[in-house]
């Protein structure tokens, strides 16, 4: 059997594109012998000090207590709370398309049997340390330039990839191992095209 090999994802709960990454990662654990730690990282503090324009201004700024309240549960509870806590908020943000962050906050925390008392951290910067932490422990290695998802495994790191729809069964397979072949050559950079489809929700 192969060995097998840690990979760590930084996510961000109200991305889609985060989402869609994530999606695909689930599919590869089932399919090559990776075993993933996933880590929050916080869109609203990289964009803190940047004029994105008013409504995207708006929206990191309604932004922050998804982040805080899984870090709040990491904190309290456990790292093994982290993914199911994501997997809960980001089916309703983003296949449910719901936008009210309370509500799903709520709901997730209910679903996976937290207390409902954690969503009050959602609204206090108590775990703030522990998230631009956990942020930096992704972003440091792949700079400013990029938001969400980050990937790092074996010794380098990497924004993305973006997909949609998210490759399922041996075909995420075969992208994982061609994303892990570019992105581990040192003199790699970039790679992009234009989006022409918003995610895939499937």
């Amino acid at each position: 059997m192969s060995e097998t090999t840690p990979v760590d994802f930084w996510f961000d709960p109200i991305c889609p594109w985060a989402w869609m990454t994530s999606r695909w990662m689930m599919q590869v654990e089932q399919v090559r012998p990776v075993d993933v730690t996933w880590h929050v990282m916080s869109l609203s503090y990289l964009n803190a000090e940047r004029d994105l324009g008013e409504k995207y201004n708006k929206l990191m700024a309604d932004s922050w207590a998804p982040v805080r309240v899984i870090t709040a549960a990491k904190e309290l509870h456990g790292q093994q709370w982290v993914k199911p806590l994501y997997d809960a908020m980001g089916t309703r943000f983003h296949p449910g398309h719901e936008r009210d962050r309370g509500k799903v906050i709520a709901a997730a925390l209910d679903e996976v049997g937290l207390p409902a008392s954690l969503a009050a951290h959602g609204d206090t910067g108590d775990f703030d340390a522990a998230v631009k932490e956990s942020h930096h422990a992704g972003m440091d290695q792949v700079g400013t330039e990029v938001g969400t998802p980050v990937i790092a495994v074996e010794g380098y790191a990497f924004f993305g990839p973006v997909l949609s729809p998210a490759p399922k069964g041996d075909e995420a397979g075969r992208v994982w191992d061609g994303v892990r072949a570019l992105a581990s050559y040192d003199g790699f950079f970039e790679l992009k095209r234009t989006r022409t489809r918003e995610p895939v929700f499937d």
